[in-house]
């Protein structure tokens, strides 16, 4: 019953910045790890960024540097912020969520945003 709303997806130019967020909704106790994944054209999906509950992160070797990743507990939000974008950054990028509590007890569930395009082009 875990929801993911995306948002911030578009076109920038090589040198640009872009931030993306996601929204969590549903029946929620706590989520362990919140992070983004993208897949570009012929390629398998990726992981980019990820941060657990406590605000431990791991970036891709290809975007450290330039991508941040944060999150909100109390939103249940987690979001991207994209600096330097090129060429290759475009792809679809999905929100994810792991680990996720129902209850206090019980719960490990995952799931996955719809998708939302990012574009980087003169």
């Amino acid at each position: 019953q875990v929801q993911l709303e995306e948002s911030g997806g578009g076109l920038v130019q090589p040198g640009g910045s872009l931030g993306l967020s996601c929204v969590a909704s549903g029946s929620i106790f706590s989520i362990h790890v919140m992070g983004w994944y993208r897949q570009a054209p012929g390629k398998l999906r990726e992981q980019v960024a990820i941060i657990n509950h406590e605000g431990a992160t791991t970036y891709a070797q290809s975007v450290k540097g330039r991508f941040t990743i944060s999150r909100d507990n109390a939103k249940n939000m987690v979001s991207l912020r994209m600096d330097s974008l090129k060429l290759e950054d475009t792809a679809v990028y999905y929100c994810y969520v792991g680990g996720v509590r129902e209850t206090e007890r019980t719960g490990n569930q995952q799931c996955w945003g719809q998708g939302t395009q990012v574009t980087v082009s003169s």
